[in-house]
């Protein structure tokens, strides 16, 4: 009885029967799953290779030049420098001393000529006539020693010539290597021309 159905009836009967559907389905994904955790995989060793080949070359190039650095090195060369260095940084530290004390030896010795001007211009010419006689009849007068403090800080007072009146300066600045020439006419008064001398100076 069995074998008078169709065969190719009977089987596809039993394939039915059977379900394997979803097992294919599921063999397709893992296959596919497969292939690309296997390519992944060859992208990452590939990216992982390049790497270590690029580290490998530097590492190549650090330690050349490690090398060198060594063999360029000179210990005793290199104590002798900082044995020069350290006596040019005390010598330069010397001199910057007794420079900060040189213009601070200066600045009190401007400091006592402008308090000496500053005496002699309160005074004029007859009052230091008076007190050099009165200590003893010293030949220069006021106007006398006003020039010398003028010409030891640096500025040259010029006379005219018909008048005898001291109508210009000129003031020197050896520091700055400044010339300035400053007409006196008696506009101004005596304590913007001495403010404009020291500013000079």
């Amino acid at each position: 009885m069995l074998l008078d159905e169709d065969p190719a009836s009977l089987i596809s009967q039993c394939t039915k029967n059977f379900k394997f559907d979803g097992d294919r389905d599921s063999l397709l994904r893992i296959s596919d799953s497969l292939s690309t955790l296997s390519s992944f995989r060859s992208q990452h060793l590939s990216a992982l290779s390049s790497t270590l080949s690029k580290l490998s070359r530097q590492h190549q190039t650090l330690s050349s030049t490690h090398n060198i650095t060594l063999s360029s090195h000179n210990p005793t060369t290199h104590a002798s420098d900082i044995l020069r260095l350290d006596t040019e940084k005390f010598k330069i530290a010397k001199q910057a001393s007794d420079l900060e004390i040189e213009g601070e030896r200066l600045q009190s010795e401007m400091g006592r000529l402008g308090g000496v001007l500053g005496e002699l211009e309160e005074e004029g010419v007859e009052g230091g006539a008076e007190r050099e006689r009165g200590a003893g009849g010293v030949e220069d007068d006021a106007t006398v020693l006003k020039l010398k403090v003028y010409r030891t800080l640096g500025i040259d007072v010029e006379a005219d010539r018909m008048t005898g009146q001291y109508t210009k300066a000129v003031i020197r600045n050896a520091a700055k290597g400044d010339v300035h020439v400053v007409n006196i006419d008696g506009s101004l008064s005596q304590h913007f021309y001495r403010n404009y001398f020291w500013q000079k100076i």
